[in-house]
């Protein structure tokens, strides 16, 4: 692009450089027009001159005439050439017209180009279209995506106040599960966005996401501060609060997961994991052995739209069955195959008492709008029974796991995931 831009500047000024460099070279100068003229009045008396010769020696004019038009024919002569005729001074317009030009061939380029590195929106401009160019690409081919992502990244190094540079670019390192790039597009996100707190917040937010996935579902201390500053510029900040309501959920804190939770859908509604969110809250409710509020319980919910997943049959050998407890919590979630140690793209919670089970584990599953699973071609599942209840695993907890494509819903059959290896440690 650049090069094809200069290129055409480069026409344009040369173009541009004829305009001065025609009448320079092809211009008549006055003195050499009055010459062509007094030449061609000269040539016009030497002719009538002979004629008049011709005419006296033939007879046709007498002496008397042939003197008088010889006369006149002079006087004539005399007329075209002005009294006291001063030569003028020589002007050395062409000389200077050669040096303006010499001037513009070296200097008009050369300030074009550093005044446009100067002022121009040359960075802008690769920017867009390096954004034109991941959208059009639609994410199909990771290589090419991961291509065109550190491209972008490079041009917004250059020239860092592009703030939907830095959505798209952590949008897209989200969908290559570059979760420690795309928290650092967030955090220069939330840089370009200071001045406004509810975007800086949100950007903030999704860093905290990106920090959390990249530490494999763990709270850390990074991902705290940014969660902190994130509420600190916006209580209500969705994201921050989903992971505080993980964190606490984890902790066996029901009470303070239903509530981060329930600030959730109360501040956003039409939050695209509402469906997983509400299945959370009632969750919790069952683990304090509370039943749900009338509102919570009964509140009609959209249809859920089944998306590209994996259908499993989950069950339990009859030996690990009975050293289990029905409720003993059951996690299940699915990693792209590619990543086996990056964050989940799909988690489902259960108890033991469910099981055995079918289901088809899906977009509605997702823990965030920017990791679902039908973006993946293949994913590792893994279903784990825990007596702690915590997501991270633990000595004596229940395992199985097994590769699978992912598949439109109703597409082939459940794939079987037996839980039947115990983790030692």
């Amino acid at each position: 692009m650049t090069d094809t831009f200069w290129i055409a500047a480069t026409v344009f000024i040369l173009f541009a450089l004829l305009f001065v460099l025609y009448p320079v070279f092809f211009r008549r100068s006055q003195a050499r027009v009055e010459a062509d003229i007094r030449n061609q009045n000269l040539i016009a008396y030497r002719t009538r001159q002979q004629e008049l010769d011709d005419e006296y020696e033939a007879g046709v004019l007498d002496e008397k005439s042939y003197q008088q038009l010889k006369e006149e024919l002079a006087g004539s002569m005399l007329d075209d050439v002005p009294e006291n005729e001063v030569p003028g001074k020589r002007v050395p317009g062409r000389k200077s017209a050669m040096a303006v030009v010499l001037i513009a061939l070296v200097f008009l380029p050369v300030g074009t180009y550093f005044g446009y590195q100067e002022w121009g929106a040359m960075d802008e401009l690769e920017q867009f279209r390096a954004m034109q160019e991941m959208e059009s690409s639609g994410g199909n081919q990771s290589a090419r995506m991961a291509e065109l992502a550190d491209q972008l990244r490079e041009r917004l190094r250059a020239n860092p106040d592009n703030a939907d540079g830095w959505a798209m670019l952590g949008q897209t390192y989200m969908r290559l599960q570059r979760y420690e790039e795309a928290a650092e597009a967030y955090r220069e996100l939330a840089r370009v966005t200071e001045e406004s707190d509810g975007a800086s917040a949100s950007a903030l937010g999704l860093a905290a996401q990106a920090r959390f996935f990249a530490s494999n579902g763990r709270i850390t201390g990074e991902v705290e501060e940014l969660v902190e500053a994130a509420l600190a510029l916006n209580e209500d900040e969705v994201n921050a609060l989903g992971l505080l309501g993980i964190s606490a959920f984890g902790e066996e804190n029901y009470e303070r997961a239903i509530e981060y939770w329930e600030r959730i859908i109360a501040v956003a509604p039409d939050h695209p994991q509402a469906e997983s969110i509400q299945e959370g809250i009632k969750e919790a409710y069952r683990r304090l052995g509370q039943t749900p509020p009338s509102g919570q319980a009964s509140a009609e919910q959209p249809e859920p739209v089944a998306s590209a997943g994996v259908s499993l049959r989950i069950s339990l050998p009859e030996d690990v069955q009975q050293q289990v407890d029905s409720d003993t919590t059951l996690f299940v979630f699915a990693r792209p195959l590619s990543a086996r140690g990056g964050a989940p793209v799909a988690v489902a919670r259960m108890t033991a008492g469910d099981l055995p089970t079918t289901i088809h584990l899906d977009d509605n599953y997702a823990m965030s709008a920017n990791s679902a699973i039908s973006a993946q071609e293949e994913v590792l599942v893994v279903a784990r029974l825990t007596t702690s209840g915590s997501v991270n695993p633990q000595p004596g907890d229940w395992q199985g796991q097994v590769e699978a494509k992912v598949v439109e819903p109703e597409q082939g059959e459940p794939v079987n995931l037996v839980i039947d290896q115990q983790l030692t440690n």
